[in-house]
């Protein structure tokens, strides 16, 4: 079965300036691939006739579905219908059904359509009309070659619902496409080319139709199997299989998949073990509180925390000695130790987790530089302390930090 390759062209200055971020192709790439069509290509452009024609020609050379955003408001800027008029070789016309849904929509708010608006209701002559009930710049349909042409407006929430209830449907009815299934597979304190080695002879021996993909975030690793053919269920058989083999090999640095996230892999296995946990934290600021936090039912396993970012209240909050700061510093086994321990027995935590550091970009020493960063955790039964050499980018720093953290409290609750 041929593989169905779309294109995105999403139009307007104001993406190319950086005054908006484009969200619109990577929700509908995300929809696309769910009915088995690949995003083959994504391209912004800027409000200029000469920049879509071209998009347009290099889109239909590739493409079989070209999905474009933008340029069709009521102003003089907006010129993507008189350029696709002119890319089609045709002509604009009014439209009786688009002025009947621009005055609805005017008269439910209590306005009146005004010549400017009117001018909404002019559409290419040879495109099918796909009404926008929730705006007033409807979307266009045209076909050439076995290829489709669809133009949506920009405004998220209208081009989500044309998506959804017309175009995606009718695309579906115009094209036969085969399965595509991803399966994300996550990993989290193992570089990318030491996972990459050691899952090699694995990913060298995947069959043609499953193919691999490294995405690397902030101290994880997410490998994306991506499964391609006309029967889902053997696809789906295929990838379990696969999956099962890497699993394997990763071993402890393998902790979940898809949607899953190091924190809420935590909160599972505290739920299930009915413990709680507490947070003490200095150089991550309070972040790994969000990470927990962010989540819905929290406070089933989440105590609370203390950021005590100073020497001070890290004495009077959690009770560190002054005498440890004054040996050996904040930044130290023995601080964060006290910090962790404390945090647990203050707050009636099962378990207490603390951080200390220098996250950057100065506050660095020869002896201790920045990136210099001490975990800990404490469960009323030991109490453990690592060390960590990090980077010298602040947020960075803050994000290893956090993934390290809740990676040791995930190995001590599997134990």
């Amino acid at each position: 079965m041929k593989q169905i390759l779309a294109e995105i062209i999403t139009i307007g200055d104001e993406i190319l300036y950086g005054q908006i971020t484009d969200t619109n192709s990577q929700w509908m790439s995300a929809e696309l691939d769910k009915i088995g069509v690949r995003t083959f290509r994504k391209t912004s452009i800027g409000d200029s006739k000469e920049a879509i024609l071209n998009a347009l020609q290099a889109a239909e050379a590739v493409a079989d579905i070209i999905l474009m955003t933008g340029g069709l408001g009521p102003t003089k800027d907006d010129i993507t219908k008189h350029t696709l008029a002119q890319y089609f070789s045709t002509e604009l016309v009014f439209n009786q059904s688009v002025l009947d849904n621009i005055t609805r929509l005017f008269s439910a708010r209590g306005r009146e359509v005004t010549p400017t608006n009117r001018q909404q209701a002019y559409i290419p002559a040879n495109c099918k009309v796909l009404p926008n009930l929730i705006g007033t710049a409807p979307a266009m349909w045209f076909e050439r070659n076995g290829k489709v042409f669809v133009s949506l407006p920009g405004v998220p929430y209208e081009m989500k619902k044309l998506m959804k209830e017309t175009v995606l449907p009718m695309l579906q009815t115009q094209f036969e496409t085969p399965h595509i299934i991803h399966r994300m597979i996550k990993t989290i304190n193992i570089p990318e080319s030491t996972l990459s080695d050691l899952i090699e002879e694995w990913e060298l021996s995947l069959p043609p139709h499953l193919k691999l993909a490294y995405l690397p975030r902030m101290g994880q690793v997410r490998l994306r199997l991506t499964g391609t053919g006309t029967d889902k269920e053997a696809l789906l058989a295929d990838i379990d299989r696969e999956t099962a083999k890497v699993v394997a090999l990763i071993g402890k640095h393998f902790y979940g998949y898809d949607d899953d996230e190091i924190e809420t892999i935590v909160a599972k296995l505290l739920l299930e073990q009915g413990k709680t946990i507490a947070t003490a934290e200095s150089c991550t600021g309070g972040y790994i509180a969000h990470q927990f936090t962010q989540h819905a039912g929290a406070s089933r396993y989440f105590v609370g925390g203390i950021v005590a970012y100073s020497n001070e209240v890290k004495i009077s909050q959690l009770g560190v000695l002054p005498e440890t700061l004054a040996a050996y510093g904040a930044v130290s086994e023995a601080t964060v130790r006290q910090m962790a321990e404390n945090v647990r027995v203050r707050y009636g935590a099962s378990i207490g987790i603390a951080t200390t550091g220098i996250a950057g970009p100065d506050g660095g020493t020869p002896e201790k530089p920045v990136g210099t960063v001490w975990i800990g955790y404490a469960d009323g039964t030991q109490v453990i302390a690592q060390k960590l050499a990090l980077a010298q980018e602040r947020s960075l720093n803050i994000s290893l930090t956090c993934n390290a953290i809740l990676d040791l409290v995930r190995k001590q609750l599997a134990c």
